[in-house]
Order: structure tokens, then C-alpha cells, then sequence
């Protein structure tokens, strides 16, 4: 940790200038450990920006406000670092966009940086584990807020993909144009034994069994099979292939003609007929 921090720092500290310039050069390596690279200064994306472990051009131009930009490895998560000095504390906020979470943490300088000795990388940084300590605790974002983020990103998506597709919303009420989905794969009714094997296979060992198959006892059968459907009443499928059905109207609703039903027969009020 020590080792990419002296290289880190050894690159400023030239630039260098106040007790507040050191305590960024930490809180910027302890993200970029978290899995982070710098893209620039400011709050809004610049042309040309690379993402990189070092500070960027710029980033110390004012020491009473700081303001970094961050993307993780994996483009999954931005994070903005602001910093705003107040007497001798530093006021941290971050937003972390995969979150949509704020946190905040203010510290005090001169408890973690020796200002007499900012120059040199030994002498510059004091209670180091404990100032790593409040970052994680209170600034950064933990590894369970990142897995988080990505599952309420997942969780979107799919809800947004079953409002699109409409046999997944019980809510929906269907169009009356014909039906996509294919009729269930009821069993053939002619197989034998294919469904209510114990009332089909006399030889099965089991309770009850009919000698003759009532679909295969010779008996004509009607030429209408509602297993495929009544247009404008049932859909194919709705009835199981040789299932008993009593039709609850007409299979042809649009007969032409008059219904002979509606009119009386001649002499009707003769009571000599």
C-alpha cells in the first residue's frame, strides 16, 4: 500500500503547497485501491480525459475546493470527490452514482499530516491506519453498496423487459387478433392408456378399469372437435383433445337468414288449428 503511495506522492510533491494538498494525495490512492481510476477535475467530463492512478493536471488549483472525478475498472460506477477546507478540517463529500448515495466525512488535518515535514514522504503522513480506518467506514463505498447497486440495476432491467413482454403481465388485457402462443401439448386421446390409466387399463393392478375404451368402442363420433378452437369464442387449445364438451351456443353465431325461432308459425292465434 506504502509502496504505490510514496510513488504517488513522490510525483506531486512538488506541487505541493498546504497541509490540505497532502491529505488529497491519500484519499485519492485510497480510492484508486478500491478499484478506481481519475478522469479529471471538476464536475462535468472534459474532451480527452484518460482515466489514470495519478492525480491530474490541475487537481490543486484551489486549496479551498477540490473536486475529482472517478470511474471504476469495470465502467460499472462514477464517483465525485469534493473537498472544501474550513479553518484547519477538510469537509469530504462523495457521490457515488451506481448508489445514487452521498457520504461525508470531516477531518481533521493536523491529525494525519505533519505539515513541518510535507516534503518528505517518511515524515509526511501520521496515523495512517487509522485515518485508512474512517475512509473505509465512512467515506468510501464498501464492496456489498457496489454488488448492490449492480443487483437494483439488474432488477430494472428485467422489470422493464417483462412491462414489454405482454404474456408476462396478468394485467394486461389481451388484442383481438389471433394468438401467437401455440395450444398446449395435450396427450392424444388416441393413445392408449395416454391419461387415466387406471380407468383404461384393466390389467394395469390398480383399482377400477373399463373393459372398452369408450373412444375406441366403434360408436360414430361428431365431426366437430373443439380441441381447435371456436373463432370468436374459444381459442385452439382451450379444450383438451376428446374431452367432453357441451358448447354453451351455437358454433355458428353468424348464420345467414332469419332465425326461424323468431317468428311465430302461420294461424298462431287460431284457436280452431
Amino acid at each position: 500500500m506504502m509502496a504505490g503511495l510514496e510513488l504517488l506522492f513522490n510525483c506531486v510533491s512538488n506541487s505541493i503547497t498546504c497541509s490540505q494538498d497532502a491529505l488529497i494525495c491519500f484519499v485519492h490512492w485510497e480510492i484508486v485501491k478500491g478499484g478506481y481510476k481519475c478522469l479529471g477535475i471538476g464536475d462535468d467530463p472534459k474532451d480527452g480525459e484518460k482515466s489514470s492512478e495519478l492525480l491530474p493536471p490541475g487537481w490543486n488549483e484551489s486549496n479551498e475546493l477540490y473536486a475529482l472525478r472517478y470511474r471504476s475498472n469495470d465502467d460499472r460506477s462514477s464517483l465525485l470527490l469534493k473537498a472544501f477546507t474550513v479553518d484547519s478540517t477538510l469537509i469530504f463529500n462523495l457521490m457515488d452514482s451506481t448508489t445514487e448515495k452521498v457520504t461525508d466525512l470531516t477531518i481533521n488535518v493536523s491529525e494525519y499530516v505533519d505539515e513541518a515535514n510535507m516534503q518528505t514522504f517518511e515524515s509526511v503522513f501520521k496515523n495512517t491506519d487509522e485515518l485508512t480506518a474512517k475512509l473505509k467506514s465512512s467515506l468510501l463505498p464498501t464492496k456489498k453498496e457496489e454488488r448492490q447497486g449492480k443487483t437494483e440495476r439488474k432488477t430494472d432491467s428485467e422489470r422493464a423487459s417483462n412491462l414489454r413482454d405482454a404474456h408476462r403481465d396478468p394485467l394486461l388485457i389481451p388484442t383481438r387478433g389471433p394468438s401467437n402462443r401455440q395450444p398446449p401439448n395435450w396427450p392424444d386421446p388416441m393413445a392408449p392408456f395416454a391419461a387415466g390409466g387406471a380407468d383404461l387399463d384393466p390389467f394395469g393392478g390398480r383399482a377400477g378399469g373399463m373393459i372398452v375404451d369408450p373412444l375406441r368402442a366403434g360408436f360414430p363420433r361428431s365431426g366437430f372437435d373443439p380441441s381447435s378452437g371456436i373463432p370468436g369464442v374459444l381459442p385452439p387449445g382451450a379444450v383438451p383433445p376428446g374431452a367432453r364438451f357441451d358448447p354453451f351456443g351455437p358454433v355458428g353465431r353468424h348464420r345467414p337468414g332469419p332465425d326461424p325461432d323468431h317468428m311465430p308459425p302461420p294461424g298462431y292465434d287460431d284457436m280452431f288449428m
